[in-house]
């Protein structure tokens, strides 16, 4: 795991899901996926949407034009936990396509741009990822 990464989970372990830097008054979750390959635990920070009962998340890679590890993680093994604030959740991840996906998108990018261009950036469309509460 990146340097970076362990530095925004400690400050969210710290803060009680809060972070400064580029992620300041995003709502940002943890999410820990199993290894598609390998079978070990992984645990990404990453900016989601809430949608009623659901957490939205967005593959986006920053416009990269291959998915993110967690998006093979998650389409290998979708029963995984997330923690939010204090709160660790039992989730089950579902992806989302067609109109759908494009409102989560669209919502998404209206109130954070970059997302907008990080769909821009690839050719690909990036998927859009709800996670379940299963508790």
């Amino acid at each position: 795991m990146s340097d970076f990464n362990q530095q925004v989970i400690a400050e969210f372990r710290a803060n009680h899901g809060r972070v400064g830097g580029r992620f300041e008054g995003a709502p940002l979750l943890l999410l820990h996926s199993t290894g598609a390959k390998s079978g070990q635990e992984r645990v990404n920070p990453m900016m989601y949407l809430r949608d009623g009962e659901r957490y939205v998340v967005f593959a986006s890679r920053a416009g990269a034009d291959t998915h993110p590890d967690w998006y093979r993680n998650l389409k290998a093994h979708p029963e995984v936990r997330i923690e939010v604030g204090d709160e660790e959740l039992a989730v089950r991840a579902v992806e989302v396509t067609g109109e759908e996906r494009d409102r989560l998108y669209a919502q998404q990018t209206a109130l954070y741009p970059r997302f907008g261009d990080y769909q821009d950036q690839t050719s690909r469309v990036i998927p859009v990822v709800a996670l379940l509460p299963t508790d």
